[in-house]
Parts: structure tokens; C-alpha cells; sequence
């Protein structure tokens, strides 16, 4: 018998060590915001259940939602210091690489084309056209940047804009053309998606590439 009772002792005693550290763990989170929580829904009538009394009852819904309240609360404050941690993860991350040379002439001039090609609100970078290169019966995909330099203009007298020709599979390299207008062939595609097309080397196919 002695045996029978240290193995059922032996079973127990760990469930409820943990049954006892789980309510003290309750009791030790709600306590503080216990009084609050159950004042509040002391105005809703609330009937007893089973062997509970309705007192009882509000305490332990005020406890879930307390519960509740704290896990939310710490999965925020997780989700803001890991955001905090990263951003300023990749400040430094800045920082050093605009100090090594070279890598910062090459990593400062590949954000900048990133972030106009896929944040900037200008309008850089953002109409599609098809320009004939590398010859007149082979056509590239392009990003007009902006207009061409007004003395570009002037010298060919006619209305010229700078193109931008991704290279496949890197978009951050390429070719710039100062073209005519009247060359090229404007469409009716995303920016994001001619790269995605560029990149992926044709396999990729735009969605909405329509000719105006």
C-alpha cells in the first residue's frame, strides 16, 4: 500500500504544484485591476452558473478579460520594441555602409533608384514605355525619369524625355537614353509590374499591360 500511495502522491503533487503556481500567477496579474473590472460589470446582471454564484461569476469573467487585456498588451509592446529594434537595425546598417568606400557610392545610388521606383510620389520612374534599342526592330522596356535636359532639346529640336532601360535580372543597372518622344510607345503598365516582368526575364507577365 505504501507503494500504491507514493505513486499516486508522486502523480499528484505535480499537478498541483502547477494548478496552484497558475492560480497564484492569476491572482498576482489581476489583482491590481481586479476592483476596477468587476465595479464595471457589477451594472450588468450577471446570474449565478452551476455551483457559482454570480458574485463569483463577474470575478472570473473580470479576470479572462484582464487576462486578455494584458496578453494584448504585451503582444503590442513586442510587436513596437521589435519594430524599433530593426529600424534601428538598419539605421546603422546605414550609417555603416555610407562610410566604406566605393559600397557607398554603389549601395546609396541603388536606394535611391529602389525607393523612387516603388515609394516615391513623383512621378520619376513611373510611366512604362517600349523604346526601339538595341536597334530599330527590337524593342526594350523603359521608365521615363523626367524630361531631357533643355539643352538635349534645343540641339535636336524636339521634345525629348530620359529613359531608363532595366537590365535583366538586376533593374538596379542599366541604360539611360535621351530619346524623342514621337519614338516611343507609351503603356498602360504599372511601374512595379514592368519590373517584376524585367526581373523574372519575360516570365513573369503584367497584368494590366495594355497599349494606350
Amino acid at each position: 500500500m505504501k507503494k500504491y500511495f507514493l505513486t499516486g502522491l508522486a502523480t499528484l503533487l505535480p499537478i498541483a504544484i502547477t494548478v496552484a503556481v497558475v492560480i497564484f500567477m492569476i491572482h498576482l496579474l489581476t489583482n491590481p485591476f481586479l476592483g476596477f473590472v468587476t465595479h464595471t460589470l457589477s451594472s450588468v446582471n450577471i446570474p449565478s452558473f452551476a455551483i457559482f454564484s454570480s458574485e463569483q461569476v463577474v470575478e472570473i469573467i473580470s479576470q479572462c478579460i484582464i487576462l486578455a487585456t494584458i496578453f494584448v498588451f504585451i503582444l503590442l509592446l513586442g510587436v513596437v520594441a521589435r519594430w524599433f529594434f530593426f529600424h534601428a537595425l538598419i539605421k546603422l546598417s546605414d550609417k555603416l555602409l555610407y562610410r566604406i568606400p566605393i559600397i557607398n557610392k554603389v549601395y546609396k545610388t541603388t536606394k535611391d533608384i529602389i525607393l523612387t521606383l516603388f515609394a516615391s510620389k513623383k512621378n520619376s520612374f513611373k510611366q512604362v514605355v517600349m523604346i526601339p534599342f538595341p536597334t530599330q526592330t527590337c524593342y526594350c522596356l523603359g521608365l521615363i525619369t523626367r524630361q531631357a535636359p533643355h539643352t538635349c532639346q534645343e540641339a535636336s529640336g524636339s521634345e525629348m524625355v530620359t529613359v531608363f532601360i532595366p537590365t535583366t535580372p538586376n533593374p538596379t543597372t542599366g541604360y539611360l537614353l535621351v530619346c524623342p518622344v514621337k519614338e516611343l510607345i507609351f503603356l498602360n503598365m504599372k511601374s512595379d509590374e514592368a519590373i517584376k516582368y524585367i526581373v523574372s526575364c519575360g516570365a513573369i507577365q503584367p497584368s494590366s499591360a495594355k497599349e494606350v
